[in-house]
Parts: structure tokens; C-alpha cells; sequence
């Protein structure tokens, strides 16, 4: 949680934000029938996603509208920055967030970054945490835009099943949709 809360000083997301992710998280795993210990795992390393913000320059991390092809590069490269910070710890929940970091972008149909992985090749930890971030990331406020409606982001998400997402936890997520909505309620992000 201490490198997810440092990577929060450069980003515009919020503490809750992150929290609620591995919330998510773990809530898909137990719902999959992980063990306790896998689904205990996740939820420390799902907001580990984006700590490679770090090393993204602040004139693209903050800017506040569309990025340019060249700074939409440079952004995808927190994937990669964020697995080289984890990688080498011979701790296996950062071995996980290294996966998660690396995988967070990738889509279920192989169009996603940085290695354009597809299906099942998608950790699993990605796949869960990629569900968590965009729900979580739609349904709120941030600097360059306002936060979309439950409804709409229902569809929205549903509507890249099989293209963005695991069409299995896609429906795992929505399935259980009234305990993920009393997550974001009790970890709402501050006015």
C-alpha cells in the first residue's frame, strides 16, 4: 500500500481509488474460488498497478487533455516501468504486482499493451485488476473528465466483453455488482 500511496504523489487518482481496486480484485478471486491467501494476494497487489507512473514525465501524467500519438507512447510505458520496479523482489506478492503492473492494459482480443497479449496468455491478476481500475476509473471524477453514470459504464464495459475483457469475469464482476457498489460506497473518495 506504501508504493501504490507513493505513486498516488505524481497521479491525480485518488487513495480510495486504489483501495477500492484491490477490493475489486479480491472480490473476483473469492467469487472464482481462489483460496483465501490468493485472494488476500491480490487485493495487496491490484493497487500496484500503476506505480510505474512514477517514472512518467509530469507534462504527460498531468496534462489535462488528449495526449498527442508521441506522449500516448511515452504513458503506456508505465506497464513496463512498473514490472522492472517489482520484478526482482523475492517477494511473491510483488512478484504478483509485477504481473498485474505489466498486464493491467492488455485486452482480452490481443489490442492492448505492451505485448499485445491475448485471452488466457493475460494473467489472470491482470485481467481482474484491468475490470476493477476501468469500472473504478469511469464511475469517478478526475481532472479530464466528470464521472459517468452506473448505467452507462454497465453498458460500456458489457459492450467490450470478449474484446477488453474476460468474458468470465466480466460477468463474475456484474454478477455481484450490489457488493461492489457497497465497497465503492464505503470507501467513497472525499469531496
Amino acid at each position: 500500500m506504501r508504493l501504490s500511496h507513493a505513486a498516488e504523489y505524481k497521479d491525480p487518482e485518488t487513495y480510495n481509488h486504489i483501495v477500492r481496486v484491490g477490493l475489486f480484485a479480491r472480490l473476483m478471486a473469492e467469487k472464482m474460488g481462489f483460496e483465501k491467501e490468493l485472494c488476500d494476494s491480490i487485493m495487496l497487489a491490484a493497487p500496484m498497478h500503476d506505480v510505474g507512473k512514477i517514472g512518467i514525465p509530469d507534462a504527460i501524467l498531468l496534462k489535462k487533455g488528449r495526449l498527442n500519438d508521441w506522449e500516448w507512447e511515452i504513458m503506456k510505458k508505465h506497464t513496463i516501468i512498473g514490472y522492472e520496479i517489482l520484478k526482482d523482489s523475492s517477494s511473491e506478492l510483488l512478484q504478483m504486482a509485477a504481473i498485474v503492473a505489466l498486464d493491467h492494459h492488455e485486452k482480452w482480443d490481443g489490442t492492448g499493451y505492451p505485448n499485445g497479449k491475448k485471452g488466457e496468455d493475460i494473467s489472470i491478476w491482470g485481467r481482474m485488476t484491468a475490470i476493477a481500475d476501468v469500472f473504478d476509473a469511469l464511475l469517478s471524477k478526475r481532472p479530464y473528465k466528470d464521472p459517468w453514470p452506473l448505467e452507462k459504464v454497465i453498458d460500456h464495459m458489457t459492450g467490450l466483453k470478449e474484446k477488453q475483457f474476460d468474458p468470465q469475469l466480466i460477468d463474475v464482476f456484474f454478477d455481484n455488482l450490489d457488493e461492489v457498489m457497497r465497497i465503492r460506497e464505503q470507501y467513497r473518495d472525499e469531496e
